[in-house]
């Protein structure tokens, strides 16, 4: 499916499908999206092998410095993360529940990956930008241990770039939680 995944969010519209230009010129990349998110982002998400990947995010960075809020390179996705993330992944309603809410789409694409690495759980849900004020959300769900350990390395790593909003787990949700979400 794909090789590698390159994420960049750009505070500026016009700079940002500007970015999506450069971004396809400067490497052998294809763009899985390019669009607005709200409130006034510009999310560009690309995929190729992992040395086109980095080039290509790489000479945003460089170019549109000012304008970049986040980015990341994801060289071995976890294939949950990709099917959460074009929603093709049911959720499954079981076990405890855990949350990392991100203040960019970037970083919370990462922390559902470093999530799904560090123990053996599921992505319930992974949302990013559109209708959520720019952030990111992962739900992860499986058995409290895991689930805890899970949401505490997605959390460190957003924390320890200065992304991480809130994280939360949720030993056993109530059955109308599960319902209403």
């Amino acid at each position: 499916m794909y090789k590698a995944i390159g994420v960049i969010e750009l505070k500026s519209i016009p700079k940002g499908v500007e970015a999506a230009d450069a971004a396809l010129k400067s490497a052998g990349i294809e763009m899985v999206s390019s669009h607005p998110s709200c409130p006034g982002k510009y999310e560009i998400i690309l995929t190729g092998s992992i040395s086109d990947v980095t080039v290509a995010v790489a000479h945003v960075e460089n170019r549109f410095d000012g304008y970049v809020i986040d980015s990341c390179v994801l060289g071995r996705i976890d294939e949950q993360v990709i099917k959460a993330l074009f929603g093709t992944q049911p959720g499954e309603r079981k076990g405890s529940l855990g949350l990392v809410e991100t203040f960019s789409a970037a970083s919370a694409i990462k922390a559902a990956d470093i999530a799904v690495k560090t123990a053996r759980v599921e992505i319930y849900d992974l949302r990013v930008s559109r209708g959520m004020g720019g952030k990111g959300v992962v739900m992860i769900t499986g058995d409290v241990g895991d689930v805890t350990a899970a949401i505490e390395a997605g959390a460190n790593y957003a924390k320890g770039i200065s992304t991480l909003s809130s994280y939360t787990v949720i030993a056993a949700p109530h059955e109308e939680l599960w319902k209403q979400m």
